[in-house]
């Protein structure tokens, strides 16, 4: 990995002690060795940096294909260990990196979603990461997290905000004879996406609000 996913962590694991009240919750669940798919609800740009700390396993994550169009930006974004997606959709590319990290026993964190919920409610998500877990055939963990939304404005660290992340146990997706259809990944992503609502407060589950 390159020096810049290592100087991120630390530059990351400083902020979140000065400036938040952060926490992790349920760690225990994280399987120590193995290839896993760590997916989330995504409230602000600071998720995947705080979801590779708190996982705290070696693990790249997709990221929307806009952020590498700039040089630089997208040199760091690159290097801090996030590989391109297109937004909407899972592109061949990314399908083969996954299948190559999985080969080396990584982990790879994933949004659902697709973007941010701007009012810190769940949305409806695509259907890439159960794709990505059933071609792979690796377990998913899902993750909760609450309170990064509230890292928004100049002056957001002089509140020292709450963030919780909050880790389930690690399942898998039934098995798949041939091809997978439309109708199973609408199946598999609701059973993600409703076993990350379980790890948040009512008031964050929006379109998954149903779920216990």
């Amino acid at each position: 990995m390159h020096w810049i996913y290592y100087g991120g962590r630390y530059f990351t694991r400083v902020v979140l002690f000065l400036f938040t009240r952060w926490r992790v919750l349920g760690r225990e669940h994280i399987p120590a060795e193995g290839p896993l798919i760590a997916a989330a609800n995504h409230l602000s740009m600071a998720d995947p940096p705080i979801m590779g700390l708190s996982i705290n396993r070696q693990a790249m994550f997709l990221a929307k294909e806009e952020l590498f169009r700039s040089r630089i930006p997208g040199y760091i974004v690159r290097n801090y260990g996030a590989f391109p997606l297109r937004r909407g959709g899972m592109n061949r590319d990314a399908l083969r990196f996954a299948e190559q990290w999985f080969g080396r026993g990584k982990v790879l964190i994933v949004f659902p979603e697709g973007r941010r919920a701007m009012e810190a409610q769940m949305v409806n998500a695509f259907s890439g990461a159960a794709l990505i877990a059933v071609r792979n055939g690796v377990p998913v963990l899902p993750v909760g997290i609450y309170g990064t939304e509230k890292i928004a404005g100049r002056t957001w660290w002089l509140r020292r905000p709450a963030i919780t992340v909050n880790i389930g146990r690690p399942f898998n997706l039934p098995s798949v004879n041939g091809k997978v259809t439309r109708e199973q990944l609408a199946a598999f992503t609701q059973t993600i996406m409703g076993r990350i609502a379980e790890l948040l407060p009512q008031e964050y589950r929006g379109q998954y609000r149903g779920q216990k």
